[in-house]
């Protein structure tokens, strides 16, 4: 079994989200990046399939040069191949991004080794984006389930489940497919010292594609405005006290 997972690097946002001076881009300077929890459930499962039926779990990011600490995670996790589509940095759309996965899906094919499962989070965590996995399935003209929470997979098909609605779904189709997985569907493994050691040394294969335009052009972010919360400090000690029984007495607290 031959599976690609696909990541993506993203900001690890703690806090407040801040947006550079022209509100073009979320401030990352005082942030790590990770991949997305969908992601990481993704990276899991795959594992855990080749674990079950032999084979080989492929990783891929589309991002810059830094993006390839995100690669060496899933290595440590257990994947056993990385590839790093390297940019210059510029955020790549939807349909750019599904477009390379389809080419390293058929250079794989070419080489002889194709790819007999996709695994993609079901979205960004950072942007968002539902469509990457369908594009990449249309494109390559595959099955595709989405939102998906359980997935049972054998060498000639696989089947897969989600709730839509209050309802459970399943589905059961032929392999290659390309299959957009949920958070929950697993527990992600912490990775193990001998895994951390051999994604340090791990060669990782790299191409550079050259920049796409989609036609599409930012203007801005806005963050939302959140709910603002004050608090009045009654007074320290005894002398709070009356303020408190105020207070008490305005909320109908008292009897």
């Amino acid at each position: 079994m031959e599976i690609l997972v696909c990541v993506k690097r993203v900001p690890m946002v703690g806090g407040k989200i801040v947006l550079t001076g022209d509100g073009q881009e979320v401030d990352t300077r005082m942030s790590g990046f990770t991949i997305s929890p969908h992601e990481e459930c993704a990276v899991e499962e795959a594992v855990q399939i080749t674990e079950r039926l032999g084979g080989t779990v492929s990783v891929l990011t589309l991002g810059p040069p830094a993006a390839a600490d995100q690669l060496r995670e899933a290595l440590a996790l257990g994947a056993g191949r990385a590839v790093l589509l390297e940019t210059d940095g510029r955020e790549w759309g939807p349909i750019a991004t599904a477009a390379q996965i389809v080419a390293e899906v058929r250079r794989r094919a070419d080489a002889g080794a194709g790819y007999d499962l996709v695994l993609c989070g079901n979205e960004a965590a950072d942007t968002g984006d539902y469509q990457v996995g369908v594009r990449v399935a249309h494109a390559l003209g595959w099955p595709c389930v989405t939102g998906i929470k359980s997935l049972e997979v054998s060498d000639v098909g696989a089947r897969a489940g989600r709730e839509y609605r209050g309802t459970e779904e399943s589905f059961e189709f032929g392999l290659p497919a390309v299959v957009t997985v949920k958070e929950g569907i697993n527990l992600p493994r912490y990775p193990s010292l001998p895994g951390r050691l051999r994604a340090k040394r791990a060669v990782i294969e790299r191409h550079e594609p050259a920049w796409q335009d989609e036609g599409l052009h930012k203007r801005a972010l806005r963050v939302p405005e959140a709910d603002r919360k004050q608090a009045e400090v009654l007074g320290a000690g005894a002398d709070a006290v009356p303020a408190l029984m105020r207070v008490l007495e305005e909320w109908g607290v008292l009897p």
